[in-house]
């Protein structure tokens, strides 16, 4: 059954990102050629009145094909087929390459709005007490509503967990230390080197004790509304900072996991976890699909949008061998990093990595 919800959420994810470029391609009068679910050989198809609906082998991705998708066209063309992509003004094509992204984004809105309604309580980033022997209390001060920590803006109490449990800058005393801004009594103030107490694991990081327990609201529509809100927010922005964590250098190929590892956690999730740990997932799964393909990586999204936007400035295409190339090598290197971390997601499946 588990296993089962994991394959649904990948589909339900791939299908809305692909629904999002078909809906805008539909609207901006676009000739859909295919929607596929999955990429490599057709297991079954389905002719609708323009578009051929097809279900693929690998259960990996999906594509929407637009005719004239791949080049510039001369005037000659655009009259000849008006309803291709390369035909239609660049705003249009621009608004049908961010559909995708942006359908995953308002996914996880939906998914941590429901995640939120199933809460008993709303937590928020104001301290309620202070457990006994606590550090940070010589600093800060039941009643604080936490704005930010090392100017990190606070949107949520998953931010305070993110920051304090990355950071290495510790004091004489052994200590981690941060810079805390908050509103208390209604004015803003910043407290500079607060206090954690820390133990020093064996690999030389360190693990904080977290010694004041924050305040959980009531349930209000506009409370859960905003906090859902927050909730994107804040996982969209864990999301980008760990991507420039990883070209920092900071994450390797091992800390990597593409489809079979995500589903191992998903998977995991549904036995143990709680179902608002399960939402959770979900949502930063689905956000994460928005955002990285908003990168511009050649192949992605992102990279056709940046392609369209120079066509923009230019006033004229960026010629379709050149771009082709592109998007061509990005995919082959993209091919190549999601098999290297499929061997990787297999070998921690069998020796317990993703315990």
């Amino acid at each position: 059954m588990a296993v089962v919800i994991a394959i649904l959420v990948f589909c339900v994810i791939i299908v809305i990102h692909e629904l999002g470029h078909f809906i805008a391609a539909k609207l901006c009068g676009i000739y859909v050629n295919e929607f596929a679910l999955g990429m490599g050989p057709v297991l079954l198809r389905k002719k609708g009145k323009e578009t051929e609906y097809t279900l693929r082998a690998v259960p990996i991705g999906g594509f929407c094909s637009f005719e004239g998708e791949n080049g510039g066209a001369d005037e000659e063309e655009k009259q000849k087929n008006p309803r291709a992509f390369n035909a239609r003004p660049v705003w249009q094509r621009m608004i049908v390459i961010l559909a995708g992204p942006f359908m995953n984004l308002v996914l996880g809105f939906i998914v941590s709005l429901v995640m939120v309604c199933c809460m008993e309580y709303i937590p928020s980033a104001t301290i309620h007490s202070f457990e006994e022997n606590s550090l940070s209390s010589n600093y800060l001060q039941a009643g604080d509503e936490i704005i930010s920590i090392d100017k990190m803006t606070v949107f949520t109490d998953r931010d305070i967990s993110y920051k304090l449990l990355n950071s290495d800058r510790v004091n004489e005393n052994g200590n981690l230390v941060y810079d805390f801004k908050v509103k208390r009594n209604g004015e803003i103030i910043t407290i500079p080197n607060v206090e954690f107490q820390t133990e020093q694991k064996e690999d030389g990081s360190h693990s904080i004790n977290f010694d004041f327990i924050i305040l959980a609201k009531d349930k209000t529509f506009g409370g859960v509304i905003s906090q859902s809100w927050r909730e994107s927010c804040s996982t969209a922005r864990i999301i980008v900072m760990t991507l420039f964590d990883m070209i920092r250098g900071k994450y390797g190929l091992n800390d990597l996991s593409g489809p079979i590892g995500v589903g191992t956690v998903i998977t995991e999730a549904v036995k143990h976890y709680s179902l608002t740990d399960i939402l959770y997932i979900i949502a930063l799964i689905t956000i994460n699909v928005g955002v990285f393909n908003l990168i511009p990586i050649p192949a992605l999204d992102g990279a056709r949008f940046i392609f369209l936007l120079v066509e923009l400035i230019r006033r004229k295409p960026v010629k379709p061998e050149v771009e082709g190339t592109i998007h061509a090598v990005g995919m082959a290197l993209m091919l190549v990093l999601m098999v290297v971390v499929t061997f990787s997601d297999i070998r921690r499946l069998f020796t317990g990595g993703f315990a």
